[in-house]
């Protein structure tokens, strides 16, 4: 898959009725249809967080700035003519069946790109990659670990 934040250059498009008089040519840009699948993502209850690692965390702030387009940095794309894969990494809420939560991912994400681009969504592969213990940022935020910046779990 094409990562977007190096190949925005790389655009679909979209001629949709090209014999029948349609004057021009309609292209998508990769970083369009990594950013509806991921507010589609975030929308879907059960999922705590898109994205892991750095772009986690530069989501989380470019999301938080007005204006910003960074949101679609976690998600990955690949755009074809009238064809699109998506790749994405999600920490779920603890508690939540995981099939399920991937079905309604799909189904969002579908929905989404579809309907606002007229491209096909041909696969979407989703990474769980964690999941979200209610409490658990508290004491990450408060340095409970020690310094060492692992995360230790009381079960």
């Amino acid at each position: 898959m094409v990562d977007i934040e190096s190949r925005s250059a790389n655009p679909a498009t979209s001629g949709g009725n090209q014999g029948s008089g349609v004057r021009g040519r309609t292209t998508i840009a990769d970083g369009v249809v990594a950013t509806i699948a991921e507010i589609a993502i975030r929308e879907t209850d059960g999922v705590h967080s898109v994205g892991k690692g750095a772009s986690k965390a530069l989501g989380a702030v470019t999301g938080r700035v007005s204006g910003s387009s960074g949101r679609g940095r976690t998600v990955k794309v690949e755009v074809g003519e009238k064809q699109t894969a998506i790749d994405v990494d999600v920490e779920v809420e603890y508690g939540v069946p995981i099939h399920e939560l991937a079905d309604r991912i799909r189904t969002h994400v579908i929905d989404a790109v579809e309907s606002m681009t007229g491209l096909e969504v041909v696969e979407i592969n989703i990474n769980v990659f964690d999941v979200h213990i209610p409490g658990e940022d508290d004491e990450e935020e408060d340095g409970s670990d020690g310094g060492s910046g692992r995360r230790s779990r009381v079960l």
